[in-house]
């Protein structure tokens, strides 16, 4: 994308995608006076209830990317794995936030971990493999514990298989059943941490974070802010993201996930070229919330401030699992009924075991003290008796 002029309030705004992301996009867009247009090939999703038109057609039916191509004045994606053909044809019309080729290199763990080497950031040690017998040299050569991960796709764990016995490597990259993974070292980390930065078309550069991230069962359980480390190392934390920013000439917002490894090094993990999970709680806690970041870039207007509005905060998913049926859902007066809690709910008409249905935020003195809010919520409802 190159620089255009800003696109003000009144305009209608693209979202490629229609999940909770997209939801609260569309929420920021608005209280900026914008409307919202949505392509997503599915019947109800979350964002559609908030949006000012919902095209429903598949990301390869080039004229109907087209067609909604010209109906606004921008376009932003909810998610990075949106197809590069439906991304290249609107790129042909309007400016597209993350660009096509921030997007193709998010959507390749090859090719990022590649880039991000050669670029002297800090990635795990890593084997590209294609075959069983590079399975097996992967696993010699990075040594075990070793993780497999398929080169495209995958979330909250999916598409990856630990080898503990090089023997089992062959097995495993079957498993996969994927045409090309990468093989990652196991990095024996202390923390698990984000940073989301935001870019513009002149270069400016805001970052939030470090976050410090929990994971039950490879999903984010929650998030806390500011993360527990020494100055030094917050300060690097997010030179390392704005630096990736930089390197590949973003305009949007990106995520850099990285761990905190055991002799205090940070090590990237990789690139989320989208609003994050971690990132809710800057709607409460931040001048500025990663979904209003993602419009401006998207508009060309100045960046909006990353400080926060209070001293500590903490985010906790609201998974499907706390559903005990469709007619048992949590007790969402316990949450209104807490000034210092924050609900979130995204629309979902279906609760699933490990799906995300919403969010609980607090802010507080300290990231402890918000912890210990959102938590006590969430832990009565999944202690509660089925009545």
């Amino acid at each position: 994308m190159t620089d255009h002029p800003p696109i003000l309030p009144g305009a209608v705004l693209g979202l490629f995608g229609g999940g909770q992301l997209g939801r609260m996009f569309i929420q920021a867009a608005a209280r900026l006076g914008y409307r919202v247009h949505l392509f997503a090939p599915d019947d109800d999703p979350p964002a559609a209830h908030l949006a000012w038109r919902h095209t429903r057609a598949e990301y390869d039916d080039r004229k109907a990317v087209e067609s909604f191509a010209r109906s606004v004045a921008g376009i932003t994606c909810e998610f990075e794995n949106v197809p590069a053909v439906a991304v290249a044809e609107a790129a042909r019309h309007v400016p597209v936030s993350p660009q096509p080729h921030v997007l193709e290199l998010a959507q390749d763990r090859i090719k990022e971990k590649a880039f991000l080497k050669k670029q002297g950031l800090p990635v795990a040690p890593y084997a590209e493999v294609r075959s069983s017998a590079d399975a097996k040299r992967a696993a010699a050569e990075l040594g075990t514990p070793v993780v497999f991960k398929s080169a495209r796709g995958g979330y909250d764990g999916k598409g990856q298989q630990r080898v503990d016995d090089p023997a089992d490597a062959p097995g495993a990259w079957a498993e996969l059943a994927v045409a090309e993974a990468v093989a990652e070292a196991w990095v024996r980390f202390t923390a698990e941490l984000s940073v989301i930065v935001a870019r513009n078309t002149q270069g400016e550069v805001v970052t939030y974070g470090p976050m410090h991230n929990v994971h039950r069962n490879h999903i984010l359980d929650y998030s806390l802010f500011p993360a527990d480390l020494p100055t030094a190392t917050q300060k690097q934390a997010e030179q390392l993201a704005a630096t990736v920013a930089q390197a590949i000439g973003l305009v949007g917002l990106c995520c850099v996930e990285m761990f905190l490894t055991t002799t205090g090094e940070l090590i990237i993990n990789e690139l989320a070229p989208r609003p994050h999970n971690s990132g809710h709680l800057t709607i409460e806690a931040h001048r500025t919330s990663q979904f209003e970041q993602q419009v401006r870039t998207l508009c060309n207007l100045p960046l909006g401030s990353p400080h926060p509005i209070a001293p500590a905060a903490a985010m906790a998913n609201l998974l499907g699992d706390l559903w005990r049926d469709a007619t048992h859902p949590p007790a969402w007066c316990e949450a209104l009924a807490d000034p210092d809690v924050v609900l979130h709910l995204y629309g979902k008409p279906a609760a699933r075991p490990g799906r995300k249905m919403g969010h609980l935020t607090a802010c507080a003195d300290t990231a402890e003290q918000a912890l210990a809010r959102v938590l006590t919520i969430r832990d009565a409802w999944a202690a509660a008796p089925m009545e």
